[in-house]
């Protein structure tokens, strides 16, 4: 059995929860990936009956559910709290805007997530963790080793009692490894994940397109953390063979400005490999759901949701079960 297709919802929030099941079946898709914004899957109603009413919905359209996502409430967990951030949360977790506030109430937010998600029937909770020192990394003058240390020691003090209480559940939460995250490539996953002491609720949500720009590599990421990725993401990322005007840190220009270095595009239009990408899932063993967060500035949305499903089962393959070359042998 192929892995299931899903459509992570977060880039349609614009659009009302039967519309976009309606499309998602239209498109081809196997289910979604709820995000908590929108009125997709809200936290704050989410006690049995209306989990009982979102899975009725989906079924509706021959689609099933297998994690949801709160990016933007785990943000605000860790995150140095400014005005931006009154845009991404609910009013009760931004409160009076007070930044401690905001961040002790984001913290009770994703453990209210960590129940609402058993409710609806799955086990993974995907987002970001924000980051007290993401602005330290390219600073002058230097940045003091011990200035990091206690950026991971915040984020350890604030996230062990949330995953604490995702154990107790028998929840995961599954970090996008993405910049402005507490990890954005395998070096900082591997400190993060020692910060923690290797807590067995927190794991990774896998997005190659975060890495390919940077020079990460990708493939390795799936090998070195096999037994942490709890999700993933299907995205994909075209960046310059020469050089352009503005380089790898986006020149403070928008997402699909020509200048750019690097931009995310629809699945199979970057530079991403994908099929290493699911031979190492093979090797591994991963049979969770392929996950499309479609992001591109230059393709019609739905064109590009369509082609993506169609894209990642046309990549995706089972492993061979026999060696090729055992028909040679003499029985």
């Amino acid at each position: 059995m192929s892995r299931p297709v899903t459509l992570f919802t977060g880039q349609w929030a614009d659009l009302d929860i039967e519309v976009l099941c309606q499309k998602a079946n239209e498109f081809g898709y196997d289910g979604l990936e709820l995000a908590c914004w929108g009125n997709h899957f809200e936290i704050d109603k989410a006690d049995n009956a209306y989990c009982a009413k979102r899975i009725a919905l989906l079924k509706k359209y021959d689609l099933k559910v297998y994690s949801i996502s709160n990016h933007l409430v785990g943000q605000c967990v860790c995150d140095k709290i400014d005005e931006r951030h009154k845009s991404i949360v609910p009013e009760y977790v931004w409160g009076d805007g007070d930044p401690e506030g905001v961040r002790q109430r984001a913290a009770k937010e994703m453990i209210a997530t960590a129940h609402a998600a058993k409710r609806l029937g799955v086990k993974v909770v995907n987002g970001f963790t924000g980051s007290s020192i993401w602005h330290l990394l390219y600073s002058f003058p230097g940045v003091p080793e011990s200035w990091i240390d206690n950026g991971y020691e915040d984020f350890a003090k604030r996230w062990i009692p949330i995953l604490d209480e995702f154990q107790k559940i028998g929840m995961k939460f599954a970090l996008e490894v993405h910049p402005t995250e507490i990890a954005f490539d395998i070096v900082s996953a591997e400190r993060a994940l020692k910060a923690l002491n290797y807590h067995p609720a927190f794991g990774f949500n896998f997005d190659p397109s975060h890495f390919g720009y940077q020079g990460v590599d990708y493939v390795e990421f799936i090998y070195r953390f096999a037994d942490r990725i709890f999700n993933v993401h299907m995205k994909d990322v075209g960046w310059a063979e020469g050089l352009k005007e503005v380089g790898v840190f986006g020149g403070h220009i928008p997402f699909g400005d020509r200048r750019r270095y690097w931009d995310f595009r629809s699945l199979g239009h970057g530079n991403i490999d994908f099929e290493e990408i699911i031979r190492a899932f093979n090797r591994i063993n991963y049979q969770g759901p392929l996950s499309v967060e479609w992001e591109d500035s230059g393709m019609d949305r739905e064109h590009g949701a369509e082609e993506a499903c169609e894209f990642v089962r046309s990549v995706d393959f089972k492993p061979s079960n026999v060696a090729f070359d055992s028909a040679f042998e003499n029985k």
